[in-house]
């Protein structure tokens, strides 16, 4: 059992994490297609900090020897696979830019080439 002044601090900050999450989806500083992942996230935190014995119980099925260590291989595994989904992102983005800088350029060639028979 965790004690309870930990339990209060962890379901604080869960629950603050998980209103500023919502924060920002509401505010749109956070956009639709993240903030999913976004909420599962936070309610994981929230049902963990509320429910230690789940924590312990993912503990010894993974073989872990202390629940911290849990929550840090967790938060390692999500980290690789957000940067994995930005990675994937940032090559689509560079492909769109690439593909409107060429467009960009034959338009242009093509005003310059209208100007040029007037």
């Amino acid at each position: 059992m965790m004690p309870i002044r930990q339990q209060i601090v962890a379901v604080t900050i869960a629950f603050l994490i998980l209103f500023t999450i919502l924060e920002l989806i509401r505010r749109r500083k956070l956009r639709e297609e993240y903030s999913w992942l976004w909420l599962v996230i936070g309610f994981i935190i929230v049902l963990l900090a509320l429910w230690y014995d789940l924590l312990v119980k993912i503990t010894a099925l993974i073989g872990a020897t202390i629940p911290i260590s849990t929550l840090f291989f967790f938060a390692i595994i999500l980290l690789l696979l957000m940067s994995l989904q930005f990675s994937i992102i940032i090559s689509k983005l560079t492909n769109q830019v690439k593909d409107l800088t060429q467009e960009i350029s034959i338009l242009k060639s093509e005003i310059d080439s209208i100007r040029d028979r007037t």
